[in-house]
């Protein structure tokens, strides 16, 4: 069974759309969080409001847009060992297409894609941010918000919100 990745990115708006921040949350806890450069005046008035200011706010997140590939893709073979496929979970196909453009389009042969809106318990996304004190609109949150009401939704034995905001340096 393929290892399950959560992922969320923030973006500067939907028309003129550029990668703000990259979250990962995988099942077995591990986290991946990256902000990169962003054309400020791409941005949206609603990114201004609730984007922007809950960036900078992790210790080493900043990232080199040249090297957000390498670094995605080593965290990610780190995660899967050495004969596990990656199933990419994701609410929101933008959130895919950035994701790919992020990896420069070389996404591995083991890494897989499944659009999971339909299994994402919204009241439970809403429990998690209230309960771990969250913002919304942070990637990296939004992820593990969202693994968090993926698991609740299907059943899991163990659904208690554990947040760990560390970043895995490659």
């Amino acid at each position: 069974m393929p290892i399950k990745i959560f992922i969320d990115t923030e973006f500067t708006d939907f028309i003129d759309c550029h990668l703000i921040s990259l979250g990962m949350a995988a099942e077995s806890g591990e986290v991946f969080y990256a902000e990169v450069p962003y054309p400020d005046e791409a941005c949206s008035a609603f990114v201004r409001e609730a984007v922007i200011p809950l960036l900078g706010k992790i210790p080493h997140a900043q990232c080199a847009r040249e090297d957000l590939a390498d670094n995605v893709l080593r965290w990610m073979d780190l995660i899967k060992g050495d004969d596990d496929d990656v199933e990419i979970c994701f609410d929101y196909q933008t959130d895919w297409d950035l994701f790919i453009d992020a990896l420069d389009y070389r996404v591995p042969q083991w890494c897989m894609s499944r659009l999971v809106a339909s299994d994402i318990d919204d009241a439970l996304v809403y429990a998690f941010h209230r309960t771990n004190g969250l913002p919304a609109h942070h990637a990296l949150y939004d992820a593990q918000a969202n693994l968090y009401a993926y698991n609740g939704r299907q059943g899991a034995t163990d659904t208690a919100i554990t947040v760990r905001v560390t970043t895995r340096e490659p």
